[in-house]
């Protein structure tokens, strides 16, 4: 496995990503899931932050104690599936600054093409980090990715529920330099390009837009 690609494999992430496959599950189940596993997911792509040592008073006695240091996160959701992400991420860290990327698969060229963007200020100094659950050719993501570091960032970070291997690998040779987080790995790409095993379109489970 590429040296750049980190999967989450903690027992409760897949149980938790069990339950979210099967097609039976609810919206409500889906999307609570979602949010669970995304705090794994958090964990684990800013295990690394830094830190700089503040002065406190705790109810016993003066101490120093590490805050987060550096300038504030962002968080970049790919639309719309990666607003999923989003919510336990900012559990974890709620002073992070959001920007959003939406992108459409133009139907001549069948490439991602993008119809939104509006990132945080500053992005240029900030960790960035960009969401989106499903990793499967890996054209939005590339795209995604591509067009933040136009935007001037820097330091950036990938995190996705799920990840084919033709999606990774097309990922890392187009951003060696960006790490990807994930819960798993599976086995290819249908036809139809959907992950397999895999869960369906994430966004449609996650919005309740489609049945199954």
């Amino acid at each position: 496995m590429n040296t750049s690609v980190t999967v989450v494999d903690h027992p409760l992430v897949q149980h938790k990503l069990t339950l979210m496959r099967r097609k039976e599950a609810s919206t409500a189940e889906f999307r609570k899931l979602l949010r669970e596993i995304g705090l794994f997911l958090g964990y684990e792509v800013l295990r690394d932050l830094p830190l700089s040592d503040v002065q406190i008073e705790t109810p016993v006695c003066p101490t120093k104690s590490p805050v987060l240091a550096g300038k504030k996160l962002a968080f970049i959701s790919v639309l719309r599936a990666g607003d999923g992400l989003l919510g336990p991420m900012l559990d974890l860290v709620p002073s992070a600054r959001v920007g959003q990327v939406g992108l459409a698969r133009d139907e001549e060229t069948l490439q991602p093409t993008r119809y939104f963007f509006k990132v945080p200020k500053g992005i240029d100094k900030r960790l960035t980090v960009v969401l989106d659950p499903m990793l499967a050719t890996g054209h939005s993501a590339i795209r995604a990715v591509q067009e933040l570091k136009d935007a001037g960032a820097k330091d950036l970070r990938f995190v996705c529920l799920l990840a084919a291997p033709e999606g990774i690998k097309a990922f890392t040779e187009a951003h060696p330099d960006v790490q990807v987080v994930t819960a798993s790995i599976d086995e290819k790409l249908n036809d139809k390009a959907y992950i397999v095993p895999g869960l369906g379109d994430a966004g449609d489970r996650l919005f309740g837009t489609k049945e199954g």
